[in-house]
């Protein structure tokens, strides 16, 4: 899995690998919401990319604000329930930590178990409650719990 941060414009630059429709309605959403919430690398959105294919996108939400910033992903529907959406989901883990380890990582669901539940359970998140959302409503949110490892 490789991402590849979708820049300011939109305008991703790609050798041997075709868009597909989703894909650019994906890049075009990620921009409009940079307009509404910033652009700060690499809290940005990204195109995941596997084996010559754009698989999904994902990112975070916005910059983070407070002290916390918010991972999302999308699997493309060809390429759903083969793992994609928790490959996606690793690195951004990684990217957060690795810029500011003091920030919290936190995702938000629908009310409900489904594959987004399954997928945070799996890389670490906790559910952490019911949150009334600004745009989205009462929604489920997650929070990510580093696993500690003993030396």
């Amino acid at each position: 899995m490789h991402l590849l941060p979708i820049p300011r414009d939109g305008r991703v630059q790609l050798s041997g690998v075709t868009l597909p429709e989703v894909a650019m309605s994906a890049i075009a959403s990620t921009t409009q919401l940079y307009e509404r919430r910033g652009y700060v690398e690499p809290w940005v959105g990204y195109l995941a990319l596997e084996g010559g294919k754009c698989v999904g996108t994902c990112g975070f939400t916005s910059p983070p604000v407070g002290e916390v910033a918010e991972i999302a992903y999308f699997t493309f529907p060809e390429f759903e329930k083969r793992g994609v959406a928790t490959r996606m989901a690793q690195p951004l883990i990684s990217i957060a930590q690795q810029c500011d380890p003091s920030v919290k990582i936190i995702a938000h669901t629908l009310k409900e178990e489904n594959a987004s539940t399954h997928i945070l359970r799996n890389v670490g998140f906790l559910f952490t409650g019911a949150v009334d959302h600004p745009q989205d409503g009462n929604i489920w949110e997650w929070s990510y719990e580093q696993k500690f490892n003993p030396a």
